[in-house]
């Protein structure tokens, strides 16, 4: 009876392989090394706001229902204040249902960052998102360099350490060497 386990598992397998490799690209999910996909998504005023090209960008999807993305902010707005002169954008899309409980969220703590509304996540989905919060730096080529999942410390060495090397690159034409 094991081999017929066996056998179904295996064909399982095959079919979400084929079903996988039948996806048109724009539905796989975004990784390190992909170009990130261009976007628009209204600000907290409404406006139209679309992913800045030729600059170092932190993607973030949140949500403030996210104890995780709420643990992370104080650290990505002094990671803002301190790198926003030096060409580093933050755009933080939350998937809030609630506009007015996120505009008073945002308000409430002084987010100093550009912050957009994926009402219906449809950007989030494109992007692959499955657990907030998940970032993505993008460098100024536009090319996803690092994909992180979960809360992160912006302030930590390490995560500095890869804002300056993509800050760098860009300011130099070449790779930085730290």
């Amino acid at each position: 009876m094991s081999w017929r386990w066996g056998v179904a598992l295996g064909l399982l397998a095959l079919v979400l392989g084929a079903f996988w490799f039948a996806l048109p690209e724009s539905s796989k999910p975004i990784g390190e090394g992909d170009q990130a996909l261009s976007f628009t998504l209204p600000d907290l005023q409404g406006r139209p706001y679309a992913l800045p090209r030729g600059d170092v960008v932190l993607l973030n999807f949140w949500a403030t229902w996210c104890p995780p993305c709420r643990q992370e902010l104080p650290s990505m707005a002094e990671l803002y204040r301190r790198l926003a002169g030096r060409g580093l954008k933050v755009v933080a899309v939350s998937v809030d249902e609630n506009r007015e409980m996120l505009e008073g969220f945002v308000h409430e703590n002084q987010l100093p960052f550009q912050v957009l509304h994926d009402q219906d996540a449809a950007v989030s989905r494109r992007y692959g998102v499955f657990k907030y919060p998940e970032s993505f730096l993008i460098d100024r080529a536009g090319k996803v360099r690092y994909h992180l999942i979960g809360a992160v410390d912006w302030m930590s060495a390490p995560v500095l350490r890869m804002l300056n090397n993509l800050l760098e690159e860009g300011a130099h034409g070449a790779p930085s060497t730290r």
